[in-house]
């Protein structure tokens, strides 16, 4: 199975077109935000995270997320992945994270025990 996007997203919606096929739309895809305010707060992030299979895969895998700051795990997701063989899927990931002030967060994606994808989320200062 190949990971193909791993992305922090507001949105995700999906459409027919004419073949048949589907669409994909992410709405408000993201890599930083500032925080809500300066006391401590939850972090409930989306990401969409875009895999296909080929046609001669089984189209059984495991979709392991790994989010970390400054090297220590702060929250896992692991979750099966049935894709029919030769077609695109999508799983939506979700934590909950205490961010108590401005960092990094790294989502490591992978699937079965392939390398993950990196993908970093930047916590801000709240605006004054």
């Amino acid at each position: 199975m190949q990971l193909l996007a791993a992305l922090f997203i507001d949105d995700i919606e999906l459409r027919p077109v004419d073949g048949p096929s589907t669409r994909i739309d992410l709405g408000g895809v993201q890599f930083s935000a500032a925080a809500p305010s300066a006391e401590p707060f939850p972090w409930a992030p989306h990401l969409a995270v875009i895999v296909h299979a080929p046609e001669d895969h089984s189209g059984s895998a495991v979709l392991e997320v790994l989010f970390m700051q400054d090297g220590e795990q702060v929250a896992r997701n692991v979750q099966p992945l049935q894709v029919e063989p030769g077609k695109f899927n999508y799983r939506l990931v979700r934590a909950e994270i205490d961010i108590t002030a401005p960092a990094v967060i790294h989502a490591h994606v992978r699937i079965d025990q392939d390398d993950p994808v990196i993908v970093p989320f930047t916590h801000l200062p709240p605006v004054d």
